[in-house]
């Protein structure tokens, strides 16, 4: 029997999903049939401490608490009852970063985010010793790193984890993380679902004179897949969440999982040959592999889904904040001539004119780099729009190779496993900023990509609903369905979205401009060598 919304919370059926963004954290209550029926959110900002971005524990708990107090209050206004039980609770969170802890679960130094680039000299190293893409980011490369600088806390580690597996273990005193936010920490075996045997050996090899008490499997977590059994909501933890202490303990909790991982879940990527890429200040695409690539790419992080298949990611420091400073010059002509504002209106005109342009931009280049671009070598940025006096240089040009330049980057990553490694891929979702204006984005990408892109209604819902469905996944799969069929029957319901296919005419035009672009990057080196 279907129960409503108001009866599902009171029946302790909703399933709750929180997720830590890098901006915001936001908490999702979903029902029976996987729909979201009441939110929370708070807001916070990381911190530059000692050249080192971080968030404090205080940060964390006390953003958890309000976040998890204005869902309990938004849930009084809506149905007027107040939450006491659950059926399942997932935490997700960024990936990456290193929080390290001693015996006496006290952390040994700030918890260093996934912004950190501090790591390159071990990072390199790894990369090498593993013969293996390691990016700053993960934890391995934080934690190499602090041994190559003699920090003071690595004899003390007894427990290293991400920031969702610090919550999931505060909460339910489990050590355990899902497999695709520990593929963030350490190189994964697809055949074993777990860390690599043989970099674990290479890495205790390595700093074994370092004379340290400990192996390196002794302080990580456990790895899970999704819908494995990972504990469930302590006495100590139900207050942690709820200050208001009407939460009851017992609730299970789901393998905590990475905000890259719940992207997947969420946009209905997580079946090998399907895609999807997020398109907003940043960007970054997740294509689920068949198997692994042939050999490691600097330009490409190995992760995997959270029910553990391979995944090339391509991540990518800028997207749409040029193009938006360019739109908002628009705006302010607009102003001058007291004509009023509607900024849906300015972008959807804008982006609908560029469509009209030349398919290859008509010679324009654009450099969307705010600040560095890894994929192309940069560490960092100038913003720059090229043109040579022939060119056609038209608003509709213009505005397309800003649109061309937000995925630009992407396609150059994206082109290595489509023209090199042959990789084959039957969808790919889109979502975030870049598709808000109806086609355009999608029309854009899909020629950048030479592969059809779909973009859901539900893509907006974002992680916390992709770690309340894994939730779901843990406690609601009684058909014993892998995680790929149990998200299209019985969340997605066989709906991919509207899809648009590339145009031969695009896929030709994007690859002259893209030739244009790499030709032209010495133009950006030089900005940004005399860069003052």
């Amino acid at each position: 029997m279907k129960l409503d919304a108001k009866s599902t919370i009171e029946a302790g059926k909703a399933i709750l999903g929180i997720e830590f963004g890098s901006t915001r954290i936001k908490a999702v209550l979903i029902d029976q049939e996987n729909k979201p029926i009441a939110q929370g959110s708070h807001t916070w900002e990381n911190q530059l401490v000692d050249g080192l971005w971080t968030y404090s524990v205080e940060a964390i708990w006390y953003g958890l608490q309000d976040c998890y107090a204005d869902l309990r209050s938004n849930v009084k206004k809506l149905y007027d009852i107040e939450i006491e039980a659950l059926a399942a609770i997932g935490v997700s969170a960024m990936m990456h970063g290193y929080m390290a802890f001693n015996d006496k679960e006290e952390i040994l130094v700030p918890f260093r985010t996934w912004r950190n680039t501090n790591t390159g000299q071990a990072a390199a190293a790894l990369s090498e010793l593993f013969v293996y893409n390691i990016p700053l980011r993960w934890s391995i490369s934080h934690l190499y790193q602090a041994i190559l600088d003699n920090e003071e806390h690595v004899k003390d580690i007894n427990y290293l984890t991400t920031l969702a597996g610090f919550i999931h273990w505060q909460i339910t005193g489990k050590k355990v993380l899902g497999i695709g936010d520990a593929s963030g920490m350490l190189p994964i075996d697809p055949v074993t679902k777990n860390y690599s045997a043989e970099m674990v050996a290479k890495f205790d090899e390595l700093i074994a004179p370092k004379g340290y008490n400990w192996k390196l499997l002794d302080i990580l977590p456990k790895v899970l897949s999704a819908g494995e059994n990972a504990g469930f909501l302590t006495p100590e933890g139900a207050k942690m969440l709820d200050v208001s202490g009407h939460l009851k303990a017992g609730i299970p909790v789901c393998p905590p999982e990475g905000d890259a991982g719940t992207g997947m879940v969420a946009t209905n990527a997580v079946k090998q040959r399907t895609g999807n890429v997020s398109a907003g200040t940043s960007s970054f695409s997740m294509i689920v592999l068949e198997k692994d690539l042939s050999k490691p790419y600097e330009m490409i992080d190995m992760v995997t889904t959270p029910d553990g298949s391979p995944v090339a990611m391509v991540h990518c420091n800028n997207c749409t904040s040029d193009l938006n400073a360019w739109i908002n010059l628009f705006k302010e002509y607009q102003e001058l001539l007291g004509i009023p504002v509607d900024m849906n209106e300015v972008y959807g005109k804008l982006y609908n004119h560029a469509l009209t342009g030349n398919a290859d931009c008509g010679g324009l280049i654009s450099f969307n780099y705010i600040s560095g671009e890894p994929v192309t070598g940069f560490a960092d940025g100038r913003p720059m729009f090229v043109r040579s006096a022939n060119d056609k240089f038209s608003l509709a040009n213009f505005m397309r190779t800003h649109l061309y330049a937000s995925v630009g980057v992407l396609k150059i990553g994206n082109d290595i496993l489509f023209k090199e490694e042959k990789v084959k891929v039957d969808r790919i979702t889109g979502h975030g900023g870049l598709f808000k204006t109806k086609n355009v984005g999608q029309r854009v990408l899909a020629a950048a990509l030479n592969s059809p892109i779909s973009v859901m209604e539900t893509a907006g819902e974002g992680g916390a609903w992709g770690i309340a469905l894994l939730g779901s996944f843990l406690v609601n799969n009684e058909k014993k369905q892998p995680l790929d069929a149990f998200l299209d029957e019985q969340v997605f319901g066989g709906d991919a979205g509207v899809e648009i296919a590339p145009t031969a005419e695009d896929v030709a035009g994007f690859n002259a401009y893209i030739e244009n672009y790499k030709a032209a990057l010495s133009i950006e080196e030089a900005a940004v060598k005399f860069k003052k």
